[in-house]
Order: C-alpha cells, then structure tokens, then sequence
C-alpha cells in the first residue's frame, strides 16, 4: 500500500472508464444478503493496492450503471462528462464555499453562475445559493417567506407568532412535509390543494383554501407551486397563481427543481411562464441536465433577505476586518458552514457548451419524451395497469430496463419514464425501452402475479 495512497488514482479512473463502457450491463441485480456475500466490504485491516483494486471492481460492477439508456428510475441520470471532469477536479481541491480565502476562483464561478440563472429565470437583481438538494432549497424557501413576514422569528422563535399556514399542490415533493415539520410549521398547517386532470394545482380551490384560513385567524405565510410534479411532470399556472399570492400578500415559492430545466430551451421555456414573478424559486441541474449529484441551486428575488435570514456573524471565519472585499465571504448566507463547491460542475458544463448547446439538449430530451408518448396508446397502457410491478422486476433482474412505477389517485400503478439531457437518446432507444416492457410483460403467467 502507497502510504499516501497517490498511486491508486490511476487505477480508479481505469476502473470508471472501463465501467461506462456501453456493453457493461446495467446492473447485476442480486438480494440485499446475496450481495452482502459477494462483496468484501470488511476494513479492519489494510489491503494492497491489487486487492483493493479487486474489492472496488467488485462494488462497481453490482452497482447500477445510471449513464446508460435503459436507467428510467429516477428524474437524474447520466452525467455530462464536462459535469464529471468538473467534479473530480472539484474534489481533488476538497476546499470549502464559505470564504473568499479559501475559496478564490471557485467562490467567483458560483457568483458568476448565480448571476446567470437569476437572469435566465427572469429576476436579474435576486440573489441565491448553491444548496445540497431540492428539499433543503424548499426549507430555505419556508425560512425566507416566515423571516419576510415575521423578522422577529429569528431572535424570538415561533412562539409569539400566529399560526402559520402553507399551501402546496396534491401532487408536490413530499419534502415540504419534512420542512414543516423541521422548522416548527407543523405537517397540519400545509394545505395540499386539488389537482386538475393534467396535474395542475386548482386555482379555485387554493383561493378558497387562503380565504379559509384567514377566517379561523391564521396566517398564510407561502404558496409552494409546482414546475414539474414528481410523477406527471405537470407545471402548475405560474401565472395565476401570482396573481393570488400578490393579491393576499402571500410569498410565492416555485419548485422547479425538475421541470426548471425548460429555461434553457427558447422552444420550451414558455411553459414556465410566470415564474419570474415568484419571490423564491429552486432548480436542480443534477436532474435533466446531467451535472453530478449533488447540483441545486436557490434562488430569491430580494437581494440581502437570504444573508440577513441565515446570518450567524461567526468571528472566526467571517471577520470584517479582513484585508480584502469581504462582501466575497458568501458563506454566511448559508444554512450550512461547510459547503460543496458544486457550482463548479455546472459551470464547466455551462462553459463547454454555452447556452445554445444547452438549449440543444434541453429540446431534444423534450422531442424524445413526446415521441414516447405518441408510443404509447390506450390499450398498451391499459395493460401496464394490472402487471407493472412484475414488469419492473423481470425488466431489472434481467439487466434489459430500470424503470420506477407509482400508483397516482384513481389510476392504478403505472410507469414513469423521465428523459434527460444524458445520456443522448435516440427513437431507437425509446423503442428498445417500450419494447423491454413488453416482452417481459409477455413473459408473465396469472402464476407469477
């Protein structure tokens, strides 16, 4: 063993190289005790170089190969490989994103990355932060809209505050729910509005619901809509509903964390329509866009509110006698102290393909999901209904198709396919999805169900 381990680098980057490759499969599948077996995981003892080389081949290869075409599991897939090089580089200087000193050039490319999608989404003055995931950039979201309203809240707490109420769609991220509860709101104080038949939030009974809650003296403090549901892709009426928000005087979060990725195409981006006029909205590239786990990004219309909501003043990392621009020490806006310079993934794959070759990919992953819809008829979907999760479990254990399946209200469980940037799809490769789905539903008897 290298004592400082330098020699095994190369090793490792043969070991991804070889695991991408396109006839690997895209998972060896074997049951949680099975694998347990198979893989050497023990570490009370040092290995050589070679053994440890034969137990990390071992993890990789009963690891699921998300770059491939066939991974349909999750709403993230294959990485960009400019995203990748823009992770190893970002790890191997393993520093952190709270303070100019220590973070010089990358502390410049999240500022300059922010700056750029404010102004893409439309809020050019706003301000935001890089943060570890959708559902954290939700609770930043809650902390802004409740500091907003009650600054006191910061100093006091919640006790001297009326009852706070929040409003979100049927069909939003269940990690509001966990934000509630987290932060002191309470899992019943978030209204879950009706959807319409194409999964959109319904106007009419949002307003009803605010105008409820006034009358048994509660506050509405935020209204979480929806720009891509976990399970519809549906995108609530952005428009409409700031209507309302401004109307009541209610903060207006978007969770664009799917579906935000329509920005970058000039075909598409209207569907977001009216999401500029949210106060805060959250995005996450390292779904359809391909940056690495873990890329999201918050963003907030009002310059200043994010800092002065999450401030701590920590004199050992953000002293104001620093002999440079401290304004640069950004990390104090944070809800965290250590932070990942994720910024930097999406800035290299933002540099190497600019906005146009960005705007390529965001429609072409949208041409590709419409042509799987026109795919699919009524009748093959009315069979997917009665025999999905079998089809899931032959389709997986047989390497051919990795695919999540949920049951939504009155329908019972059906597949979801989400497309993004990576890897590039072809009609081909929807086909070979669909085609998957129905052999393996052909190979099942009323036996095996």
């Amino acid at each position: 063993m290298d004592q400082k381990g330098n020699t095994f680098l190369n090793k490792a980057i043969k070991i991804i190289m070889e695991e991408r490759n396109g006839n690997v499969p895209l998972i060896e599948f074997k049951n949680p005790k099975e694998l347990e077996t198979i893989l050497d995981l023990d570490f009370s003892s040092g290995v050589d170089d070679n053994e440890l080389e034969r137990c990390v081949r071992k993890v990789v290869k009963y690891s699921v190969k998300t770059n491939k075409a066939s991974f349909r599991n999750q709403l993230y897939g294959g990485t960009d490989p400019y995203g990748l090089s823009g992770a190893w580089i970002s790890e191997a200087f393993n520093t952190s994103q709270y303070t100019f000193e220590v973070a010089p050039a990358f502390t410049l490319v999240e500022l300059k990355m922010l700056n750029h999608i404010l102004r893409l989404f439309g809020i050019p003055n706003g301000d935001g932060i890089f943060s570890p995931g959708g559902s954290i950039s939700i609770m930043y979201a809650l902390v802004a809209a409740r500091y907003k309203a009650f600054p006191q809240v910061k100093s006091k707490g919640v006790r001297d505050l009326p009852e706070l109420v929040i409003f979100t769609s049927e069909d939003s991220h269940y990690s509001l729910m966990k934000g509630a509860h987290w932060l002191g709101f309470g899992t019943d104080n978030v209204k879950r509005i009706a959807t319409n038949e194409i999964g959109q939030m319904r106007l009419d009974n949002l307003e009803a619901a605010i105008l409820r809650e006034k009358e048994l003296g509660k506050q509405p403090i935020i209204v979480n809509t929806t720009a891509g549901t976990t399970v519809l892709g549906a995108i609530d009426n952005l428009e409409s509903v700031a209507e309302i928000c401004e109307r009541h005087g209610i903060w207006m979060h978007v969770d664009a964390c799917w579906g935000g990725s329509l920005m970058l195409s000039p075909k598409y981006r209207n569907g977001l329509k009216g999401i500029e006029r949210a106060n805060s909205i959250s995005w996450n590239p390292h779904k359809m866009v391909g940056a690495p786990l873990q890329c999201s990004v918050f963003l907030i219309r009002e310059k200043g509110l994010l800092h002065a909501a999450n401030c701590a003043s920590a004199q050992y990392l953000f002293q104001q006698d620093k002999f440079y621009d401290v304004s640069y020490d950004t990390g104090d806006k944070s809800v965290q102290c250590g932070r990942k310079i994720d910024a930097f993934k999406l800035w290299m794959i933002w540099k190497a393909r600019g906005d146009s070759g960005l705007g390529l990919l965001a429609d072409h992953a949208m041409e590709m999901a419409e042509y799987c819809a026109e795919a699919e008829d009524t009748e093959w979907w009315e069979l997917m209904h009665k025999i999905t999760k079998k089809i899931k479990e032959l389709a997986m254990v047989s390497s051919r198709l990795m695919v999540s399946y949920t049951p939504l209200r009155q329908h019972k469980n059906f597949f979801r396919l989400p497309f993004t940037f990576h890897p590039m799809l072809e009609k081909a490769d929807v086909l070979d999805m669909l085609q998957s789905i129905e052999d393996c539903g052909e190979q099942i008897t009323l036996a095996m169900l």
